[in-house]
């Protein structure tokens, strides 16, 4: 069923976090991780090598791909901290002109650091995400696989 090559996994997130060297973007990606798991009530996972994710949902497209995805997730990419926001932005232009500086793509949230933006409203922003994304779709916890 899940045709994604990026699968939840057991490594560990303690040791990928321990692995950033930048500590700005190590302290933001776990205080953005901390708003995600009060959301969800799930534990974080690794997707991949570097994706932290919470939850999961199955979705299936008209064309006929279905798969697996983490509800929502956080990544400390090289340029920036990337949110994954799974509805996208269309539905939350309430938030988004109040959160601060950002760019997004189809559904990822690029923050160059954390201070750019209002937590308050990124809490809010996974928050109704998260709560869209469960009335939308059947989300779970995510077995463990090997990647």
């Amino acid at each position: 069923m899940n045709e994604n090559k990026t699968l939840p996994n057991d490594a560990s997130v303690d040791d990928f976090l321990a692995s950033i060297t930048d500590d700005k973007k190590r302290l933001d990606t776990q205080e953005i991780m901390d708003m995600m798991a009060e959301v969800t009530g799930s534990p974080p996972m690794m997707w991949g090598s570097s994706i932290i994710g919470f939850g999961a949902y199955r979705y299936h497209y008209r064309s006929g791909r279905q798969g697996e995805w983490a509800l929502v997730s956080v990544s400390p990419r090289a340029r920036n901290v990337t949110v994954y926001i799974m509805p996208g932005f269309s539905d939350f232009e309430h938030l988004m002109n109040k959160l601060g500086k950002y760019k997004t793509g189809r559904s990822c949230l690029y923050l160059n650091k954390l201070e750019d933006v209002d937590r308050a409203v990124l809490y809010e922003l996974i928050k109704e995400s998260v709560a869209y994304m469960k009335t939308k779709y059947d989300t779970f916890e995510p077995s463990l696989t090997s990647d």
